[in-house]
C-alpha cells in the first residue's frame, strides 16, 4: 500500500512530504544522535556494506545507545523512537505553532537576516585575525559569494596558486562532535573544491567564551599547517 506521506526516493532512501518538520524534531529531541542511535556513520564504515541487507543486519547486531548504560539497539527500538518523535510533534510543537503571532515571525526575520548575520561576521572576525593569522603568519582571505554557495568555503589560503578552504561554524549551531553528519553534508562540494585546486576544505569551529569566540577544535592548526606543507611539495 503506497503511502501518502512518501514523496519519492532516492535508491533505499526515502523523501517525505514534511521532511523538514520531521527533521527538525528529531534534531531538537536528539533522538538521531549517537546516544540514541549509535554512531551511523562510523558503523556503516566498519560493515561496508554490499548490499542494504547486509548493512540491516549488521546495525541491528551491533548498534547500541552512546550513553551510560546504553541500551542496545532493536527494531522495536527504532519503532519507539519513532512513536516518541509522533508524541514530541503532536504535544509540544503543535502549542507551539498556535502560540506564535505574526509580530513574532517579524522580529524573528530581522533577526535572522541582519543581528545573526553581524554576530556571525564579528565571530568569524575574531576567528581569522586574533587566532588563525596570528598563529600561522599568513595571509587568509574572504571567499567570493560563488565559493561560498558552490563550496560551502567561508575563507581561504594561497599557496603559490592552489588553495585551501576553510569553513567556519559555532559549535552551538547544532553540530555534534559525535557523528559525522555536519561532514556529509559537505563532503561532494569539498571534494570538488580539492579536485579543483588543490587543497582540502578544513572545518574551524568555535565556541563563546567570556563573550569572546575561540577555536574548539585547536587540532586543526596543525591540520591547517600540514596541508600548507603538502601543497608547497
Amino acid at each position: 500500500m503506497e503511502k501518502e506521506w512518501i514523496k519519492g526516493e532516492e535508491g533505499k532512501n526515502l523523501k517525505f512530504k514534511r521532511e523538514t518538520l520531521l527533521n527538525y524534531a528529531a534534531n531538537r529531541w536528539a533522538l538521531n544522535k549517537a546516544a540514541s542511535v549509535d554512531a551511523v556513520m562510523s558503523l556503516i564504515r566498519k560493515c561496508a556494506p554490499k548490499t542494504f541487507e547486509e548493512w540491516e543486519k549488521y546495525y541491528f547486531e551491533n548498534a547500541n545507545q552512546k550513553k551510560k548504560d546504553g541500551k542496545r539497539i532493536d527494531r522495536g527500538y527504532i519503532t519507539d523512537l519513532g512513536r516518541r518523535l509522533f508524541t514530541d510533534l503532536s504535544k509540544d510543537v503543535r502549542s507551539e505553532l498556535d502560540s506564535i503571532t505574526e509580530e513574532e515571525c517579524i522580529d524573528y526575520m530581522y533577526n535572522l537576516v541582519l543581528n545573526r548575520t553581524f554576530e556571525g561576521y564579528e565571530s568569524e572576525i575574531q576567528i581569522i585575525n586574533d587566532e588563525l593569522k596570528k598563529i600561522l603568519g599568513i595571509e587568509i582571505k574572504s571567499a567570493s559569494d560563488e565559493w561560498d554557495r558552490t563550496y560551502n568555503v567561508d575563507y581561504y589560503i594561497d599557496v603559490g596558486g592552489k588553495f585551501i578552504g576553510l569553513q567556519i561554524k559555532p559549535i552551538e549551531s547544532g553540530f555534534s562532535l559525535n557523528d559525522y553528519q555536519w561532514y556529509e553534508m559537505h563532503e561532494k562540494a569539498h571534494k570538488e573544491f580539492k579536485e579543483k585546486y588543490g587543497g582540502a576544505v578544513l572545518f574551524v569551529y568555535s565556541v563563546k567564551s567570556d563573550k569572546k569566540k575561540g577555536i574548539h577544535n585547536k587540532e586543526i592548526i596543525d591540520e591547517i599547517k600540514a596541508e600548507i606543507e603538502r601543497l608547497m611539495k
